[in-house]
């Protein structure tokens, strides 16, 4: 089935974008924006409305596979690829990367998929002669992310398969089968977010966004009554047996309050009144600092880590700030500097290069955490779900947006779908 035509259209993704240096650096907020200078390259504002870039590939039969390139909410932070522009790489899918493709066979995913990481950069008209770091020798992690999910569901259109056999197929890999653990994200409404959430029977809650020292608490305070208050309301809400894995994110900020080094009695004391907060449930906190370099925050974290298991502290610490590409993730597994590794797909460029990502964390005693970002949209949330699948995430986040309810019903339904889709029908066992 041959690959005929490449479209490429502006639209919208899930949320926005944050300048997180502005952000972290006490930019106030005014009711759901932000006052102050934007300071990443490319932001014009300190927030602004998220963007994503439809893809669409015709096939010889008249079917129409998509995918969306969209990037992170803080895009240009912790070394990831700049400010995306919908418009600005529009004629970069319509032009390279549609010539690369067009008259390919949509079934050979995996070959398809590797043409795309192969090209080169075209560097966006947009940022002229601006510092913007941006000096990557491949395209931007966006769009080899939104041509990679329309490249699987082509392949999977072909096949009249799913999107989780095919990717299956081409890692050599044993699908679930049941659905991956949902982590769901609050946003700033942690409270009534993750009320639903524990509704709702999450798995894994309910991410907090503590970005900044207000939030956090001067001492850590806020985020140890935070999570008191989620053990207590836990057991109140939630179903019967219930036992979620409480998971939230601080941004890098724990660091700016504790101070390194990490493996020292002050620090380890601190986590240990989260883990006795929490109560019966397991804790992860993700990004415990920003160290401002991979090295650096690879250090870090290995010493917060070993400082946590000498003091005999059961908490487990995610990686994200400083862990982007594949090679981000195989260093951060090599150095055993994370209990978890997030696994952020729009940064990991080709949805392939996730699901790689993932698999080398087998055998070792790093998780694998499927995750993303809210600004996302359904197309790319719906093809991460089969990732999770294909590659049996130990979990993978709820997306896109920030209410909560709409993107834990998208991946949710889609992993419930697939693996619908792939059990035998009832008449074909009942003829075996």
């Amino acid at each position: 089935m041959r690959i005929e035509q490449i479209r490429a259209v502006p639209t919208v993704s899930g949320f926005f974008f944050d300048d997180q240096r502005a952000i972290k650096a006490g930019a106030t907020q005014d009711g759901f924006a932000y006052d102050g200078d934007p300071v990443t390259p490319g932001f014009d504002e300190i927030r602004e409305a998220g963007e994503a870039l439809t893809v669409e590939l015709e096939l010889a039969d008249g079917s129409v596979a998509t995918g969306d390139c969209c990037a992170v909410q803080y895009s240009g932070a912790g070394g990831r690829d700049p400010l995306f522009r919908a418009e600005t790489y529009r004629p970069v899918v319509e032009g390279a990367v549609a010539s690369a493709l067009r008259g390919r066979d949509a079934t050979e995913f995996a070959e398809n998929a590797a043409i795309v990481e192969e090209l080169p950069a075209e560097r966006p008209t947009d940022y002229g002669e601006a510092d913007d770091g941006d000096d990557r020798g491949q395209l931007h992690t966006a769009v080899r992310y939104g041509v990679s999910q329309a490249l699987l569901d082509a392949a999977a259109l072909a096949e009249r398969r799913t999107m989780t056999e095919t990717l299956a197929d081409a890692l050599g890999t044993t699908p679930a089968t049941e659905p991956v653990p949902v982590f769901g994200q609050s946003g700033d409404d942690r409270y009534g977010n993750a009320e639903k959430m524990m509704t709702k029977g999450v798995p894994v809650l309910p991410h907090g966004l503590f970005n900044s020292v207000e939030k956090l608490g001067e001492d850590g305070e806020g985020l140890r009554e935070y999570v008191d208050w989620l053990a207590t309301r836990a057991v109140e809400l939630g179903p019967d047996g219930y036992e979620p894995t409480i998971h939230v994110d601080v941004y890098g900020v724990l660091g700016d309050v504790l101070g390194a080094p990490y493996d020292r009695a002050a620090v380890t004391d601190y986590f240990a009144t989260l883990a006795e907060a929490a109560g019966p449930f397991d804790v992860q906190v993700e990004g415990p600092m920003d160290a401002g370099g991979r090295e650096e925050q690879i250090h870090d974290m290995a010493e917060l880590r070993d400082g946590l298991a000498s003091a005999g502290v059961d908490v487990d610490i995610v990686a994200d700030e400083w862990c982007n590409t594949f090679e981000d993730v195989r260093a951060f597994v090599d150095a055993g500097a994370a209990d978890l590794v997030q696994v952020k797909t729009p940064d990991l460029g080709g949805v392939q290069r996730s699901a790689e990502a993932v698999r080398y964390c087998e055998g070792t005693d790093t998780r694998a955490y499927l995750g993303g970002t809210c600004n996302e949209t359904v197309t790319s949330a719906r093809t991460c779900a089969h990732v999770a699948l294909a590659t049996d995430a130990a979990q993978t986040l709820a997306k896109p947006g920030m209410g909560f309810d709409e993107g834990f019903m998208v991946v949710t339904n889609e992993m419930r779908r697939a693996l619908a889709r792939m059990r035998p029908t009832p008449e074909a066992t009942a003829d075996d």
